[in-house]
């Protein structure tokens, strides 16, 4: 028997609620996360009313609102000087419909304390995955390094959560197709003077955009650059971003910044694997497919991805019977969100994002605010693709609660 039934790599939205869920299911897992904590650069805060009702069938969203979270109900833009909702997430047939502002470690704390709760479910912290065991074609587990040393896992599957540059995606030899992006992000903080403005549809002037997160007492901030451009545009000083800044959020703190060392460099991607899984591996999430910051689905759709294979794959992992076929499944299953979501997000690059990098100073078109002036009620299409995503999917009955 192998030391585990199926070996998750990476503590993320992904592989904490896969690995809850099978266990739940009845299937050994261990989740192998190499750092020490949730608290890192990059997280994203977004939980979308999808996974809010995720966490409904699981009997977590008590425990989940007591976390206390800031609420984005619509989205809006500037037009003339009056604000226009584009989309509208109270229209969604949801039992939760917003998207909720949850510091994503928190959520992730939540689910590791539901795991605990399973007898099924280990979480090894601390524990870097650094390649893959064999036998013959097949992927049989993981090396890793742990402040105990080197070690092995054996596991009938093992699972890729490891994000957009996966080590396990590297080892198998599994190479994603790449599509051009026009920006990276900067990622910093500002304190919060009071209740600024805030909306997922970013702040744009000629050349800058960024989307301003709420959280407890502060802004998290992703100020959009163009591709490349991140020495360039230190070399101009720190004073002249600074006064950039002051501009477009003139309700933060900009002098709680002091040096070009808070403000954090993220290379864009965005990407996606032909082939999701080797005999005994399987990719989900950002290791088969990385998503752009756009729309803030990448999040949602990984946890989809999640809860979907848990769902095609509880069953023969429980009578250690997995097969290729199984994991293709999971692709299958999963394929048409990711392409469709991608399709969006790059016809977003081209029509919005790249002439906003170039300059220009981009407002809807005319005949779109027009008809969501007039109609409303077709705020709800942008709203059901962000927050609830192309094939929406449920938890197996075995792990509600």
């Amino acid at each position: 028997m192998s030391d585990t039934t199926c070996a998750i790599v990476g503590g993320g939205p992904a592989g904490m609620m896969l690995g809850l869920i099978l266990a739940r299911c009845g299937v050994a897992v261990t989740v192998l996360e190499k750092h020490a904590d949730f608290l890192r650069d990059f997280r994203g805060d977004t939980v979308h009313p999808s996974t809010m009702r995720m966490l409904d069938e699981l009997g977590l969203f008590d425990e989940f609102s007591k976390i206390g979270y800031s609420l984005v109900e619509k989205a809006e833009f500037p037009v003339d000087g009056n604000p226009v909702t584009l989309v509208d997430f109270r229209r969604l047939r949801q039992p939760h419909p917003y998207v909720a502002m949850v510091p994503q470690w928190d959520f992730l704390d939540l689910l590791a304390d539901a795991g605990k709760c399973e007898p099924n479910f280990t979480l090894r912290m601390q524990t870097e995955v650094t390649g893959l065991l064999r036998s013959g074609d097949r992927v049989t587990g993981v090396r890793y390094t742990s402040p105990d040393g080197n070690g092995e896992l054996t596991a009938e599957l093992t699972v890729a959560c490891d994000g957009r540059t996966s080590v396990v995606r590297h080892e198998a030899g599994l190479i994603p197709r790449d599509y051009p992006v026009p920006f990276d992000v900067w990622w910093f903080r500002l304190p919060r003077t009071e209740d600024g403005q805030y909306s997922l549809i970013p702040r744009t002037a000629p050349g800058r955009a960024l989307i301003m997160i709420p959280r407890s007492g502060y802004f998290q901030v992703a100020y959009l650059i163009p591709k490349g451009s991140d020495a360039r545009l230190r070399a101009r000083g720190f004073d002249a971003f600074r006064a950039e800044l002051t501009e477009l959020i003139p309700e933060a703190d900009t002098n709680s910044l002091t040096s070009w060392d808070d403000v954090k460099h993220l290379d864009v991607r965005l990407n996606r694997l032909t082939r999701w899984h080797r005999s005994g591996l399987l990719c989900i999430g950002d290791a088969a497919h990385a998503m752009s910051p756009v729309g803030g689905v990448g999040i949602n759709v990984a946890i989809q991805d999640a809860v979907a294979a848990a769902r095609l794959l509880y069953q023969p992992l429980r009578e250690h019977r997995v097969t290729e076929s199984d994991l293709a499944a999971v692709q299958r299953r999963r394929i048409l969100p990711t392409i469709v979501t991608q399709g969006v997000q790059r016809i977003l690059h081209r029509q919005v994002m790249q002439p906003v990098m170039a300059g220009a100073e981009v407002t809807p078109p005319g005949a779109l605010v027009t008809v969501a002036r007039r109609f409303p009620q077709v705020t709800a299409i942008p709203a059901y693709l962000v927050g609830t995503g192309v094939r929406p999917e449920h938890v197996p009955e075995p792990a509600r609660r």
